[in-house]
């Protein structure tokens, strides 16, 4: 008997639920998590892959009985081809690297001094740069930023801030042609009005 590693997709938010009705049926189950700062009800940590796990199966025995203890799985193909199975090595690094992340406190953004990052604030948004690191997850940033036309200090909560240049860019205007403070056509842009660090 072969037993090999499957990564499987779940339905949303039932990666624990699933876990446990695999487990109980008596196949290794390997569910990344990671602490969180904003976890689920009940829980303290939350999955490093939301809608994924992995499970060591022999696939000689079929799927019809996994499928059997929890409908609502489903093996990762790639077209119409079988599953691929992962290799033992991969999980053991994935499994390592879960410890390190859980040692450093979980997934958290982490902001360094000098980083260029847009702040929300409701419905403003604005460019900064920050002073000081966050040593954890719930704690506010340092941030030098322009408010009416002055740099102000500020410490900001991580949900409210986002590094420039990541993820969706910045808005330039408030709509209908209006430019957001420190874009527009004559106007330099907040991070060059920062003084270097």
């Amino acid at each position: 008997m072969t037993y090999q590693w499957f990564a499987v997709r779940t339905k949303p938010m039932s990666e624990y639920a699933t876990r446990d009705r695999v487990v109980r049926a008596g196949v290794e189950v390997f569910l990344p998590c990671t602490p969180a700062a904003r976890p689920r009800r009940g829980r303290q940590d939350v999955p490093l892959f939301p809608g994924y796990l992995f499970i060591r199966y022999e696939m000689a025995r079929g799927w019809d009985g996994l499928r059997a203890i929890d409908g609502s799985m489903r093996l990762v193909t790639f077209g119409e081809t079988s599953p691929p199975p992962i290799p033992d090595g991969v999980i053991a690094e994935l499994g390592q690297r879960v410890g390190r992340i859980t040692a450093e406190g979980g997934m958290w953004p982490r902001f360094q001094p000098g980083d260029a990052v847009s702040v929300v604030m409701g419905s403003t948004e604005t460019l900064g740069e920050v002073l000081d690191p966050n040593q954890s997850a719930e704690a506010r940033v340092h941030v030098l930023l322009e408010f009416l036309g002055r740099l102000v200090d500020v410490r900001v909560p991580t949900e409210k801030i986002r590094l420039v240049g990541s993820g969706r860019p910045p808005r330039r205007t408030r709509g209908r042609g209006r430019w957001i403070a420190g874009f527009g056509p004559a106007t330099p842009r907040m991070v060059a009005l920062l003084p270097a660090r």
